[in-house]
């Protein structure tokens, strides 16, 4: 089980979820549609995330999950160690 990130959205553990489901390099827009959020919503998310260490940019426009934000998926990573600055 993860815990919590005080500053996370309930999209962040979503769009986290499919990167795991889904191992490949995808935009924002093609997110959205998957996790049923507003585009422009979804790339605000995955920029924190990526600030966060949890997804990474790979090319302009396309994410994939970090080692890191398979760890925090897995439970074996300390939250705190999560924090941005906002």
């Amino acid at each position: 089980m993860v815990e919590r990130v005080p500053w996370m959205a309930p999209v962040d553990y979503e769009i986290m979820l499919f990167f795991d489901e889904h191992p490949i390099q995808v935009s924002p827009r093609v997110l959205a549609a998957n996790v049923d959020y507003d585009r422009q919503y979804v790339s605000k998310r995955c920029r924190t995330l990526s600030d966060a260490g949890l997804l990474t940019a790979v090319e302009t426009g396309l994410y994939q999950l970090t080692e890191t934000g398979q760890e925090y998926l897995e439970g074996e990573l300390v939250v705190s160690e999560l924090e941005i600055e906002e």
